[in-house]
Order: structure tokens, then C-alpha cells, then sequence
């Protein structure tokens, strides 16, 4: 019988019962690929993680990543949740940085004073440019809605997205997915993310609301997504969106799920080569032995 360690987290989170939940578990034995699936199934959060060997390597503490659907080799949030819990759980003591060696690569995640985690993601990867009609279809807006100045673009960080720029806030609220038009899309092409952002915000204090769907991987709308505002990150920078070729700002996402979130982006471009780092909070909520 499988028997592991497992924590119950809150990341991208200001307080407890806010941001994007996560389930981690550790002191696996002879666990096998399909119970991590079952296990990410029955859980049912948007990501679970398995850290394999409580052992570090030269490429950092080996961990899977499980949707309710099916394995990814990236994502933002049980990136930094899991870090947080080997730090707190494995290693017991204050360190500067743990990296993870996900299917995407080594991840490193560093450890601020004030309670923020950052990670570094990969080079962004940018891909085809999408037509409004398409997208505005797809989220059921009108066409005008999208930000025309800027393009509606596949960038990658490790997990594909679909980035969508709207005017207002009143267009984020509405959105709701034509889940026909989304997976026919979808079938065709990598990213299978949607992340459509504006300028307005709920909160004074931050400049950018943010939502992500993702039906294809058994999420219909994510509270918070490191991996999809990563993405966001290079955009931003690639596309001078803020017109310098860096940014330094906080994003709001949630808020139409009962989640608030909170998550810092910073980036920024020399030459060819990109800065990313994704910040935020993680909030221990339960732990416990599953037998």
C-alpha cells in the first residue's frame, strides 16, 4: 500500500484560503505514475506534486507535476509551493535558494526576507499570433474589447500560453469560455492555456488583473498561474507594453473565483536574452499522513 507525507498549501497568497491551493507530498514509496495521477485526480486542485528523493542533485530535489488530467513538465505555482515545503520540511533550515529539476529543467527559487519566493523560468519561446475574431469568439467578448496595439501571442516559458490583452476590466469580468470553439483550437495547436489580462485592477496597488483558462488540462479557470503570468512577463517586456524593456509590477488574479492572488513580475531584456522571475507567498494550510 502507498503511504507518503502530504501538505496542504495556499501559494501566491497574501493570507490563508486565498491564492492557488496545492497538494505536496513527500517520503514517497514505490509510488507508480498512475497512482500519481489517481491521487492528482481524487485531489482534484489544479496541480499536485510528488517530490521523489529528498535528495539533491546537481539539477536540484527531483519533482512531478499532475493536473486532475494529466502530467506537466512546468507550472508556476507547484514550482514555488514545493520549494517552499522542501525548504521548510526537508532541508529545516533557512537557505537562499532550492532548485527543482522538473520535466522542463532545473528550476531555482530563492528565499527573501520578507516572506516572497522568487523563481527564475526559462527563456521565453514565442510562438504564432492569433487572430482577434478568434479569441474574442472563443472568451464570448466583442472584437473591440482587445487591446489592438498589441498582439494576441504565444509565448512559453515552460508551459505554452495564449496571451490575450483587453481594455477593460469590465471585459475580464464577463469572460466566459466557448468551450466547443476552445477545444477545437486547442486540438490544433501546443499552448492550451488562455491568459487574458488588462490594465484595470480591483486593487489600487496593482497594475495589471489577470485570468487563465485551461479546460484541456481539467481546470476550467486557475486562481493563480505562475507559469501562465511568466509568460505574461516576456510579453510584457518583448512587446514594451509598459514601453521600457523592463518591468517590476505586481498582478491581481482570482478575484472572479474566490481566490485572490497576488504575484510580483520582474523581467527584463539585454541583447536577446531575458530576465524572468515570478514572486510571491506561500500559506501552510494542513499536513498529514496518507495511507
Amino acid at each position: 500500500m502507498f503511504r507518503a507525507k502530504f501538505f496542504i498549501l495556499d501559494v501566491f497568497a497574501e493570507s490563508r484560503f486565498q491564492g492557488n491551493q496545492l497538494a505536496v507530498f513527500t517520503d514517497l514509496k514505490n509510488i507508480s505514475e498512475l497512482e500519481m495521477q489517481q491521487i492528482a485526480r481524487e485531489i482534484n486542485f489544479s496541480e499536485t506534486t510528488f517530490v521523489l528523493s529528498n535528495t539533491e542533485t546537481e539539477k536540484g530535489y527531483p519533482v512531478r507535476i499532475f493536473t486532475p488530467m494529466q502530467e506537466v513538465k512546468f507550472a508556476g505555482h507547484p514550482t514555488l509551493g514545493t520549494a517552499w515545503l522542501i525548504q521548510k520540511e526537508i532541508i529545516k533550515k533557512a537557505v537562499d535558494k532550492v532548485a527543482l529539476d522538473l520535466k522542463a529543467g532545473s528550476i531555482p527559487v530563492s528565499f527573501k526576507e520578507n516572506g516572497l519566493l522568487w523563481m527564475e523560468q526559462l527563456q521565453p519561446q514565442f510562438g504564432e499570433i492569433f487572430k482577434t475574431d478568434l479569441l474574442a469568439e472563443i472568451m464570448q467578448i466583442n472584437p473591440s474589447e482587445i487591446d489592438k496595439r498589441f498582439p494576441i501571442e504565444e509565448v512559453s516559458t515552460g508551459l505554452p500560453a495564449i496571451i490575450v490583452p483587453l481594455k477593460k476590466l469590465e471585459t475580464i469580468k464577463k469572460i466566459k469560455i466557448n468551450k466547443e470553439k476552445y477545444f477545437e483550437l486547442v486540438s490544433k495547436i501546443e499552448p492550451k492555456l488562455i491568459l487574458a489580462f488588462c490594465p484595470e485592477t480591483y486593487k489600487n496597488e496593482n497594475q495589471l488583473n489577470v485570468r487563465v483558462f485551461v479546460d484541456y488540462f481539467g481546470i476550467p479557470e486557475d486562481p493563480a498561474t505562475g507559469s501562465g503570468n511568466g509568460c505574461l512577463a516576456g510579453y510584457l517586456v518583448k512587446n514594451k507594453y509598459f514601453n521600457p524593456e523592463s518591468i517590476d509590477i505586481r498582478v491581481e488574479q482570482g478575484y472572479e473565483v474566490g481566490r485572490p492572488s497576488r504575484l510580483y513580475l520582474k523581467a527584463s531584456k539585454s541583447s536577446e536574452k531575458y530576465s524572468i522571475k515570478v514572486g510571491g507567498k506561500v500559506q501552510l494550510i494542513a499536513s498529514g499522513n496518507w495511507e
